[in-house]
């Protein structure tokens, strides 16, 4: 038996999902195209009408209530319901967008080369890419997942394992010719990332003793990898990432010593339902990580949060 409907807001509750998704009114007013006062003045009156307070307002932009909490993600698969049913009438064939944040090492090193064989095996799903530093919020952002390198233990989100991360010191092979032994790195500018441990626990597993550390911080591993390739310096990085620098000689990996810092992860909220797309592409990127080969367990040790 049909339920009972009262007359829905669809107008309020199609703002009230753009300016959660976009985290302030003035974001969804441009993707509404229409003023910054009609979207508070929709978001009145759909709180109004509900007889609750869907959001926050703070100085860091809107948080949702409880209640803006528990209406999101049942309205955001209601919406995409009818979008595929009203596709469907309409004779279209359906098109999923899907937004994924990734973080930069990982789309250059990994993502980018594969995804014409992932957009060959899923015609019907418009992947858009966005990367960024490591620094996500999914929702802020309008994103559906996010790939994040970690332990995997991020609050509020499932986490789905993608590929394991080892790091080791990668060079120039002019650097490369002179490393004979762990110790020799002490001679050479050893270049940090922000994880100020990474370089310690490195010597520790190589059974070597970490000497004082000058070298430049970065905060991207793709800088890093550039100035190691100029010679400036060892870079540690994750080795996976620049297969194709090493196989054309730019980068050279003088140890076989590897330690995990963390490992790259497949993110969502856990409170949004999955969508087709998502599910798809969960599927896909665990199946195309899973043909690498397997990492030597015996050269990784330990494994710590961001």
């Amino acid at each position: 038996m049909a339920m009972d409907r009262p007359d829905i807001p669809l107008n309020g509750l199609r703002t009230f999902e753009v300016a959660l998704r976009q985290g302030s009114f003035t974001r969804a007013a441009i993707e509404l195209r229409v003023t910054q006062a009609a979207v508070s003045h929709q978001i009145a009156r759909l709180e109004d009408r509900l007889g609750a307070k869907l959001f926050l307002r703070t100085s860091g932009g809107l948080v949702p209530t409880d209640e803006g909490r528990d209406l999101y993600p049942v309205l955001e698969h209601g919406l995409d319901a009818i979008a595929r049913a009203l596709d469907r009438i309409t004779g279209h064939r359906h098109i999923e967008t899907l937004k994924v944040g990734v973080v930069t090492t990982f789309a250059v090193g990994w993502l980018l080369p594969r995804l014409s064989e992932f957009r060959r095996s899923h015609p019907t799903i418009d992947l858009r890419i966005s990367t960024n530093n490591n620094r996500v919020e999914i929702l802020r952002e309008g994103l559906d997942m996010a790939i994040r390198y970690g332990a995997g233990t991020w609050t509020g989100h499932n986490a789905e394992l993608v590929l394991e991360a080892p790091l080791t010191p990668l060079c120039a092979p002019s650097v490369a010719e002179t490393l004979s032994h762990p110790d020799c790195l002490s001679r050479q500018v050893l270049l940090r990332s922000y994880r100020s441990d990474e370089w310690s626990r490195w010597f520790a597993a190589a059974g070597a003793s970490c000497p004082a550390l000058t070298g430049p911080i970065f905060d991207s591993s793709i800088a890093l990898a550039d100035v190691a390739s100029a010679g400036a310096g060892v870079a540690l990085l994750p080795v996976e990432m620049f297969a194709r620098r090493l196989a054309e000689g730019q980068l050279v990996q003088p140890f076989a010593t590897t330690v995990s810092a963390g490992r790259y992860f497949l993110t969502w909220p856990a409170e949004r339902p999955s969508t087709p797309a998502m599910m798809d592409f969960t599927r896909w990127i665990t199946r195309a990580s899973a043909e690498l080969h397997p990492i030597d367990d015996a050269q990784i040790t330990g494994l710590r949060s961001e």
